[in-house]
């Protein structure tokens, strides 16, 4: 998915959050902004948005000082998170349908993204998964449901902190033996990595592997070889979040993508109103392969 116009704001937007919350002098604020300005003014729009994602965080790491300016803010999420899974649990044992109760509330999960919203509390959590229990949503359930059935070795790309924690719930009901969990390489942003899926125990269920690359999605020219190598080899790959979407969504691959369209640039490109959440599969809009349910 190309980088559209409308990104540039955003990327100058969540610049500026990211260096205040970082730091407090005004002479970095200016520095990174200055930077962030003058590569949106070069930038190849043909790539998609994940490539500046990772220069400007790596330009941000790299003034203050910081290997992960955002590991408070992460751990913080999980915690978050974790204290949810006992009683989201229960709703999906007594749910009359196990699979898609735990799909619904691994894309409520998707709202914990400090790319579209520095500051996610719990009640915005709580109304996330209301709605994703109580709306419909955008996508080809019995596609996803099939393909799951079928796959032999499913890949799952995780997104951020915390949104990890209900990540297990749908690995859970998945079958963990036929799954790998792919976390970002580095960190970035409120991005899971090892450290992530390890805060949340899925290192208990599942293999968890790194994609060597910091990039806030999955740009396969800059993950490692074993990381493209299990890629290439899996059946299915279900693929969390927005800049996951953003990198793969023109990828010949079988994919599944689990987001809530939260900017008005993604939700036109699946062709659903901002705050919809989204199972999309690759190649297909959405309206083509789906449907409201």
């Amino acid at each position: 998915m190309k980088t559209s116009l409308d990104c540039i704001p955003c990327f100058v937007r969540q610049a500026l959050n990211a260096a205040r919350m970082v730091s407090v002098d005004p002479a970095v604020h200016k520095r990174i902004l200055h930077e962030v300005l003058r590569w949106a003014g070069e930038m190849n729009m043909d790539q998609p948005a994940p490539v500046m994602g990772q220069r400007i965080h790596r330009l941000l790491r790299k003034i203050v000082g910081m290997e992960d300016p955002y590991r408070d803010v992460k751990d913080h999420q999980n915690r978050m998170a974790l204290a949810l899974l006992p009683e989201l649990k229960i709703k999906i044992e007594a749910a009359t349908d196990p699979l898609n109760m735990a799909l619904r509330l691994a894309i409520a999960g998707n709202v914990i993204d400090m790319g579209v919203n520095d500051n996610v509390t719990e009640c915005d959590l709580r109304e996330s998964i209301n709605h994703a229990l109580t709306e419909s949503f955008v996508g080809d359930q019995e596609g996803f449901r099939n393909a799951v059935a079928e796959a032999h070795r499913i890949l799952y790309l995780a997104d951020n902190a915390g949104e990890i924690a209900f990540d297990r719930l749908l690995i859970e009901q998945i079958g963990p033996a036929r799954v790998t969990v792919a976390v970002r390489g580095g960190p970035v942003i409120n991005d899971a990595t090892i450290t992530d899926a390890r805060a949340v125990g899925l290192h208990e269920i599942v293999e968890i592997i790194d994609n060597g690359s910091d990039a806030p999605g999955t740009l396969l020219d800059d993950c490692s070889q074993e990381f493209k190598w299990r890629f290439a080899e899996a059946d299915l790959i279900l693929a969390k979040g927005q800049g996951n979407f953003e990198a793969l969504s023109d990828e010949p691959h079988n994919i599944f993508f689990l987001l809530k369209a939260k900017c008005a640039v993604i939700a036109a490109h699946a062709g659903v109103p901002i705050g919809t959440h989204v199972l999309a599969r690759s190649e297909a809009r959405i309206t083509e392969v789906g449907g409201v349910s």
